[in-house]
């Protein structure tokens, strides 16, 4: 029974890191899009998870809302943060580099 119940944490925490993994790798992509798309230098080749809460679903299941940050620079000598937040795989909020063209980013 134990053996069992340390099976199911295991795969458990193995779902929520895979998870918190692909919201990173989304997260990247998106902010290096809006970085090529403003014409500024994305710094450090990273974003950073600053936060993780619960929300529930349209389908009315819980998941995770996660922050990301991440660095950017205009003239290469200055430094600005920028940030997003994801819910699942679906960008809600960017603050970070303005392009003319807001549909660029996905």
């Amino acid at each position: 029974m134990t053996l069992l119940i340390l099976m199911i944490v295991a795969a458990m925490a193995f779902a929520f890191w895979s998870a918190s993994r692909a919201a990173a790798e989304r997260a990247e992509a998106v902010g290096r899009d809006a970085c090529r798309a403003a014409g500024v230098q994305w710094l450090d080749q990273s974003v950073h998870a600053i936060g993780l809460r619960p929300y529930r679903q349209e389908s009315g299941w819980l998941g995770f809302e996660r922050t990301f940050r991440f660095d950017y620079s205009i003239n290469g000598e200055d430094r600005h943060v920028g940030k997003l937040v994801l819910r699942g795989d679906r960008l809600v909020a960017f603050t970070g580099p303005v392009t003319r063209d807001p549909s660029t980013l996905h």
